[in-house]
């Protein structure tokens, strides 16, 4: 059994502290920064490569965190979640996401299922599902094929399949596997539903009904919506619908369905893009192949965060890079900037899986702590961001830590060679300049001029955004956040910080308030 403690219980953690900072732009500058980028990376699934030669660490401060590692006994606690313990503490569940795309220990039975199976089980009924789709075997009540999925779901429902599919609708499109368009409503402002509505034909749509509950207010806000755009249009609602639900919810067994697929409570939602929440959509939209290629790659991520090595670890290192910059240097802040426009949703994916996570101030006990947990991520896709916030992060009182993403090849392979280099190799200088930037700075007399530099960062490198890249990359900021859990001793699986703006909102529209909830409902003309 692991030992869960504190992070300012541990001995390597508080030597953490008696280290000399790293001064990144000395460190950064001339051939000592070449032969840092040469040395201070680590090979990742798929082609990628994790390169922190930018971060402030150096081979002390790296050793310092391998003892950390082996104090925090993070990969017992990693071997323990994968082999069935309950990690989940704050609902007392399994944490099971990792097992929708590999096994990567014992098998693990709960309720007495063996739950590798059940996975496997969902995968094989949405693929046939979706072969039925795409062959014209399964049709709107005309026998006219679909051409269209809208995913209705919110939170983890949403941004994580969203993110995924934007992430490879262009590389699908130029490879020939692209089956169908998809849409996603997850607001329950209702221009969301009207907007994505008008933008389809509705007679040719098949929508997904994302809810582990089946109760999920706002989904099922949103699905009535859709009802009745079908109904109007003379539509049988239950022959353009299916549902992504629990064996128990009130969905499972509705006629309301063309068929349901099923998860369970041991995933996350945030966590949830591999199971059949992101499974049933990318299926219909690339079909069952490319979607098993998506879970390749993240299963061969898995491994490696397996590795008990911290030097050949990549996710355990990006954390623990990031716990050292966010409790001993005191950075509050990430950036995600990956510099591909096919990854334009995921920083907002990562938004939530990180700050949902691990946004605690309690530990798994429900003890309160006394150091800073998860940092507030946000990010942009690149060159946009360089002309939004970078300003911020190039010259602003604050020092933000950077996570680059970038890629020495687009997905479509169509470019122009403009001024002696193309639009690709002008994105990749851009993505270089910004990291050496960052870090080494630029001295000016005139104040308003000058960089001082010594600003963080890492990248990831890949030749180019694959399903099997997206699945590593999704990987490893999933186990990025669950080390880092691991090393605050606070549970990264549950969310009570959601539960009570629900609450109030359902004593707002039941007028049952009291104080300034009721004059704000009254503002709001509720």
């Amino acid at each position: 059994m692991a030992n869960w403690n504190n992070l300012d219980t541990l001995k390597s953690f508080q030597n953490l502290f008696n280290i000399s900072n790293v001064d990144i732009a000395e460190e950064m500058a001339g051939t000592n920064g070449a032969d840092r980028v040469k040395k201070y990376s680590v090979p990742m699934a798929a082609g990628l490569s994790f390169n922190y030669a930018a971060k402030e660490v150096n081979d002390e401060i790296l050793d310092a965190l391998k003892a950390l590692a082996t104090e925090a006994e993070l990969s017992e606690k990693f071997e323990a979640l994968y082999n069935g313990e309950v990690i989940n503490t704050g609902e007392k569940r399994l944490v099971l996401h990792q097992l929708t795309r590999g096994q990567l220990g014992n098998k693990v039975v709960a309720d007495g299922v063996d739950k590798r199976e059940f996975y496997l089980n969902e995968q094989k009924k949405i693929a046939e599902f979706a072969n039925k789709v795409h062959a014209g075997e399964i049709t709107n009540a005309k026998g006219e094929k679909f051409t269209t999925v809208v995913q209705i779901g919110i939170g983890g429902s949403d941004l994580g399949p969203r993110a995924m599919y934007l992430a490879l609708e262009n590389w699908a499109k130029k490879n020939g596997c692209f089956k169908m368009e998809a849409k996603f409503i997850s607001n329950v402002d209702p221009d969301d539903a009207s907007a994505v509505l008008n933008s389809i034909d509705v007679a040719h749509s098949i929508f997904i009904l994302v809810s582990k509950s089946g109760t999920t207010l706002e989904t099922l806000t949103n699905e009535s919506f859709v009802i009745d755009a079908l109904k109007k249009q003379g539509l049988d609602a239950s022959k353009h619908m299916i549902a992504v639900t629990s064996e128990t919810s009130p969905l499972a067994k509705s006629d309301n369905y063309l068929q349901a697929f099923f998860m369970d409570d041991f995933i996350g939602g945030r966590y949830s893009s591999t199971s059949g929440v992101g499974g049933a959509v990318l299926s219909l939209a690339f079909g069952p192949e490319i979607f098993a290629r998506f879970l390749d790659g993240a299963a061969a991520e898995d491994k490696l965060a397996a590795e008990k090595d911290l030097l050949k670890n990549p996710a355990m290192l990006d954390a623990l890079i990031g716990v050292y910059e966010r409790n001993v240097l005191g950075y509050d802040s990430t950036a995600v900037l990956p510099y591909s426009q096919a990854l334009s949703r995921f920083p907002a994916h990562l938004q939530q899986l990180d700050m949902e996570s691990n946004g605690k101030s309690v530990n798994r006990f429900g003890e309160p702590i006394d150091y800073v947990t998860g940092p507030i991520i946000f990010g942009e896709p690149g060159t946009n961001g360089q002309h939004s916030f970078y300003q911020l992060l190039h010259q602003g009182t604050d020092i933000i830590p950077l996570q680059f993403i970038g890629f020495k090849n687009s997905q479509l392979r169509n470019d122009v060679d403009i001024q002696g280099s193309t639009s690709q190799q002008k994105l990749c200088a851009n993505v270089a300049a910004q990291i050496v930037a960052f870090a080494c700075g630029k001295e000016d007399d005139n104040l308003n001029k000058n960089f001082e530099g010594g600003r963080p960062s890492s990248i990831i490198i890949g030749d180019e955004l694959t399903p099997e890249a997206l699945g590593a990359l999704l990987s490893h900021f999933e186990n990025k956040v669950m080390f880092q859990g691991f090393a605050w001793n606070i549970n990264s699986f549950d969310q009570e910080g959601v539960q009570l703006g629900k609450v109030l909102a359902k004593k707002v529209l039941a007028h049952e308030t009291e104080g300034a909830l009721t004059e704000y409902a009254k503002l709001l003309n509720i």
